[in-house]
């Protein structure tokens, strides 16, 4: 039977890797859908994206990848379906509230498996779309207390992405290094500028001319991780900080969808501290 899939590539860069990669695909009469290559000359490293179709067995082709391309080369062979994942959140509700809406529209092109919150806040909203809410107070208890309880139950599940909705507390070396290019957060600035605390309170007082949003994967460097998408909005002296936040909250979530969409359909590849997209 027919089939699609996405095969990643991420190796060491090397003289005639496109020819040998896409033999393999012509080998088996595979027909290519799209293409995509960017070689990191400063870095030596060769990522590729391509959309494949036809007859084949995923480990065969998988395997004879690996015996063209250089040794230590990180392969995917994904044939598309929808990613699970698990949304945190505080008390904010606009980003959460725009993947809710994607998702119930068919739009958000995953499913999602429950929502935790460290506050109860949002529970009502969430129940509304049939999602499981689970509230995990961080009251009384130490940050690494709490995140053993939130780690618990995460674990319960099957999921590929853990979606940062406006989760508004700082996670442990421990909870990262636990779900490595798993976490992705929205920031409510244009990183790495007004990193912490009340960013637009920040770039108010800075009389910036722009405001903005970032969303990246989670890293122990607090808002330093690898950036998937970010946009600007364009504000002057007559807005107040408060104006600045309301405006950037269109932001966030605008920004957030975006990343979403490009980490569920396999665009984006970690490249050290950078990433490349497709």
């Amino acid at each position: 039977m027919e089939k699609r899939a996405r095969v990643l590539i991420d190796c060491e860069d090397a003289k005639g890797l496109v020819y040998e990669i896409s033999k393999v695909f012509y080998d088996r009469g595979l027909n290519i859908d799209n293409n995509r290559e960017f070689v990191d000359k400063e870095y030596g490293r060769f990522f590729m994206r391509t959309v494949v179709s036809g007859l084949f067995d995923t480990q065969e082709l998988l395997d004879t990848l690996k015996s063209v391309t250089p040794a230590a080369a990180h392969i995917r062979v994904i044939e598309p379906e929808d990613k699970k994942i698990i949304l945190m959140v505080t008390k904010e509700s606009h980003a959460l509230g725009d993947i809710l809406i994607r998702h119930a529209d068919g739009e958000l092109g995953a499913e999602i498996e429950c929502v935790i919150g460290n506050h109860d806040t949002l529970e009502e909203l969430v129940r509304r779309f049939d999602i499981p809410f689970f509230y995990i107070p961080a009251d009384d208890m130490s940050r690494e207390e709490h995140e053993e309880h939130v780690m618990k139950l995460i674990n319960e599940f099957e999921f590929d992405y853990i979606v940062l909705a406006k989760y508004m507390r700082i996670l442990t070396s421990t909870f990262v290094k636990s779900y490595t290019q798993k976490i992705i957060n929205i920031h409510h600035s244009f990183l790495p500028a007004f990193i912490g605390a009340n960013p637009y309170k920040q770039a108010y007082e800075r009389g910036v001319k722009i405001i903005g949003a970032t969303a990246h994967y989670v890293t122990d460097d607090l808002d330093e991780g690898p950036i998937i998408a970010q946009d600007v909005i364009p504000v002057n002296h007559r807005l107040t900080w408060r104006d600045m936040q309301r405006a950037g909250r269109d932001g966030e979530k605008i920004v957030l969808s975006r990343a979403l969409s490009l980490v569920l359909n396999d665009r984006v590849f970690v490249n050290g501290n950078k990433t490349v997209i497709f």
